[in-house]
């Protein structure tokens, strides 16, 4: 059984979307159960609109539910404290940290890696504005050069998203072509995380 922890510093940088769509892409390779530690509940909200490939239970559900999988994706609450944080990593195979690539998200990415220290962890670069923008590219480059350890893959920004979100489903079941990319984005990423934890 491989654990992965989506948790992130601040709100808004995608972590629950990255939750739900590394579950549909480890669902396709093995019994995958999504654990909604977020106290929004969105991916137990999300699962309860429509209907997604793999189970969804919130943290006191998942005790009874979590044997038998083969990989566990736990969506945290936002802002965990460095103490939070050392232990997340510590109960885990990977950690992963979405943020979004501006200046402000800097500093306290910076910060989060500082307390990780030598923790399995990577940064993940989400809602990234489409080309011609630079942004995504100029922000994995600092995190490169601050010694982060970063996905070479990017999330980018979709509108696709938010309609996946309404019907409940994963953005690969939304049928307009730019949705389709913002899938590949994820399946991208998920072969990264298999190589990471050696299950390629």
């Amino acid at each position: 059984m491989k654990i992965i922890t989506v948790t992130g510093y601040k709100g808004g940088v995608a972590k629950s979307n990255t939750a739900i769509h590394i579950a549909t892409f480890f669902s396709d390779h093995g019994k995958t159960i999504l654990v909604d530690g977020d106290p929004n509940r969105t991916a137990l909200s999300w699962s309860q609109r429509g209907k997604l490939p793999f189970t969804v239970a919130d943290e006191r559900q998942a005790m009874k539910l979590i044997s038998g999988n083969d990989f566990v994706v736990i969506d945290t609450p936002a802002r965990p404290n460095s103490d939070d944080l050392k232990e997340l990593a510590k109960g885990c195979d990977l950690l992963i940290l979405p943020t979004t690539p501006d200046i402000i998200s800097l500093e306290p990415m910076l910060q989060t890696a500082s307390d990780l220290g030598d923790a399995n962890y990577r940064a993940l670069l989400a809602i990234v504005p489409p080309a011609p923008s630079k942004e995504g590219a100029a922000m994995r480059k600092d995190l490169v050069d601050n010694g982060v350890p970063v996905f070479k893959t990017m999330i980018r920004r979709s509108a696709g998203f938010q309609k996946a979100a309404f019907e409940g489903v994963p953005i690969r079941d939304i049928s307009e072509s730019r949705s389709r990319m913002a899938w590949r984005d994820y399946q991208a990423l998920g072969k990264e995380i298999m190589e990471v934890l050696g299950d390629d």
